[in-house]
């Protein structure tokens, strides 16, 4: 039998999301008891019990969601031939599940200059797992980054593959100049990487430059329009301070709000 709660110690040490089901509240005749609990892991499996059946399909698909929208749900159920005329249910209780989603963001900041720095801050502040990468070892150190929950030196490359899939990891471009940015990029397309957030400082005109030596080297449009830059909110953002303040919130949207656009009118 699975230690629930040191599965979900483990998966929390490895930056994975999980949702714990739990049966709060019975009454009557219910397969599941009291306290029963299902712990739904973000790749769809599974481990634990609320009862089995119908009722635990319904729970288990109501822990999917609530790992997409990092939002609680209590679920009640009556057991029934009239709610579940396909079930063959006559016990005839009623039962309570609250599903809670077990999350902690992830920041990816590729570059470990000044703009990186006050990011990491911000975003540890606000409840993000900040990760800082660099290629050059002086700017990939926990003096450097103190406010990161980790620090890592390695190429580019190695980075983007370390992280992949990355499907639930924010991540941000922000090397020392176009020429980097553009081999984060390349690597992470080549990683299948598909981040929840990715976005790559600079303007309008290094947006063209970068994108056209992408495609140029085979990246597909499809990855190209999931890079948001200019990168954050329009704010107007001037100072390291500023920029970090509108990726943040930019960050934050996409996690509370689902913001799927990558379009971006910011200066970041």
């Amino acid at each position: 039998m699975v230690d629930l709660w040191r599965e979900i110690a483990e998966m929390r040490a490895r930056g994975e999301s999980c949702a714990l089901c739990t049966i709060v509240k019975t009454h009557g005749s219910t397969p599941g008891k009291q306290a029963m609990k299902m712990l739904v892991r973000a790749d769809g499996t599974f481990a634990g019990t609320v009862g089995g059946g119908c009722l635990e399909a319904e729970v288990f698909e109501a822990a999917l969601a609530s790992l997409r929208d990092e939002r609680p749900r209590t679920l009640s159920f009556s057991l029934n031939e009239r709610d579940y005329p396909d079930s063959g249910l006559l016990c005839g209780g009623q039962l309570e599940i609250f599903v809670e989603p077990i999350t902690e963001p992830r920041l990816f900041v590729f570059g470990g200059g000044h703009v990186s720095g006050a990011l990491a801050e911000l975003a540890r502040r606000v409840g993000f797992h900040v990760t800082v990468g660099d290629d050059r070892k002086t700017f990939a150190t926990p003096e450097a980054h103190p406010r990161a929950h980790e620090v890592r030196c390695a190429s580019f490359d190695e980075l983007a593959r370390s992280i992949a899939p990355a499907r639930e990891h924010y991540v941000v471009v922000a090397t020392r100049g176009h020429d980097q940015d553009d081999v984060v990029l390349r690597a992470l397309h080549a990683a299948g990487a598909r981040p929840k957030y990715l976005g790559m400082i600079g303007s309008r005109s290094k947006k063209a430059q970068v994108f056209e030596k992408l495609r140029a080297a085979g990246v597909g449009d499809d990855f190209l329009a999931t890079v948001r830059t200019p990168m954050g909110l329009p704010i107007g953002a001037r100072t390291h301070e500023e920029i970090a303040v509108s990726v943040v919130a930019e960050m934050i949207q996409v996690r509370r709000l689902g913001s799927a656009d990558p379009a971006s009118e910011a200066t970041g």
